[in-house]
């Protein structure tokens, strides 16, 4: 993968993920449609999504920095 698309993809990834975590969004999407059962299962799901994409981001911002 491109250095440019990995640093993409992780920017737009830790901030959705942020977003869903720190603001209630899901849970009133997730009780919009009915499916409000899952939403104890969030912070499982979501915290390491968030440290997932944050490691993607500092991993394209090192190799960016060695070229």
């Amino acid at each position: 993968m491109k250095n440019q698309n990995l640093l993409k993809l992780g920017i737009l990834g830790t901030a959705v993920a942020a977003l869903c975590c720190f603001t209630p969004i899901l849970v009133v999407l997730f009780g919009a449609v009915g499916l409000s059962a899952f939403v104890g299962i969030l912070d499982i799901v979501l915290i390491p999504a968030l440290l997932i994409f944050v490691c993607i981001t500092a991993y394209a911002l090192w190799r960016q920095s060695r070229r």
